[in-house]
């Protein structure tokens, strides 16, 4: 069934600027590309989405104010559909999200809040705001992480964030797949992206990285964005509530 209209969120660079070309290659006509604060990284991923004959959206929105900013996402989203002469949102992409590495003992009241706002609120509010917008037979998905599965005592708002997101995508599942909508989420393990830049670079956090891959290498951005397209795709029709272990066999 062909599907015209996708949100992704975080889109201005890494995943989810290459889920958002990959879908505008798969044949979405009108991108809508979310960004936090980087508008010449927004300002690129929109020439590449015209490169592959789509219409890119650019939406700003600073997610940390969490259920706030989604409602601003949602509404400027169903203004620029409405605008090009689409119905609603085929494809919904939950990406953005931020890490702020703690442990238990070094986890702050600031950082824990900040983490939850943009990685839970903000996407279950994004998809609250556009639940009745989004067209039958359509797709959401939710990027996770590994860590759900596999522990990682640095990153507990992290891990909470996102385990809560798995919580909430398979919770909706039911009732969305009553007008054959899908709703599934994705889980990365290390990507070489900005998010782990702060850490993947110091001396032998790459190899060591890779060595927890059967594959023996980090994830693409590719990688990740070719799971999302099936997931979005025809294909992807029968998969609903799950999460999609997209590690490269971590720690198998």
């Amino acid at each position: 069934m062909p599907r015209s209209t996708a949100l992704i969120t975080g889109a201005s660079r890494g995943i989810g600027a290459a889920i958002a070309r990959g879908l505008a290659r798969d044949g979405i006509r009108l991108v809508g590309i979310h960004y936090g604060h980087d508008r010449a990284a927004a300002e690129d991923a929109a020439t590449q989405i015209r490169a592959e004959g789509a219409t890119p959206v650019l939406i700003q929105a600073d997610l940390a104010r969490g259920a706030a900013a989604a409602a601003q996402v949602a509404t400027q989203w169903k203004e620029a559909v409405a605008l090009h002469g689409h119905a609603g949102t085929d494809v919904l992409v939950s990406n953005a999200g931020i890490n702020g590495a703690q442990s238990i003992g070094q986890l702050d009241t600031a950082t824990y809040d900040r983490v939850l706002a943009v990685n839970l609120a903000a996407p279950t509010f994004l998809l609250h705001h556009l639940t009745d917008h989004l067209n039958d037979n359509g797709r959401v998905v939710a990027i996770s992480t590994g860590y759900t599965r596999i522990a990682a005592p640095t990153h507990i708002a992290y891990t909470a964030s996102k385990a809560g997101l798995e919580g909430v995508i398979r919770a909706v599942a039911p009732e969305l797949a009553k007008r054959g909508i899908t709703a599934n989420s994705v889980a990365p393990g290390v990507v070489d992206t900005d998010i782990n830049a702060d850490w993947i670079d110091a001396p032998g956090a790459r190899e060591h990285a890779e060595s927890l891959s059967a594959f023996g290498r980090l994830g693409t951005s590719e990688d990740i964005a070719d799971v999302v397209r099936y997931l979005a795709g025809d294909g992807g029709r029968w998969i609903t509530g799950q999460t999609i272990d997209a590690t490269g066999g971590t720690r198998l």
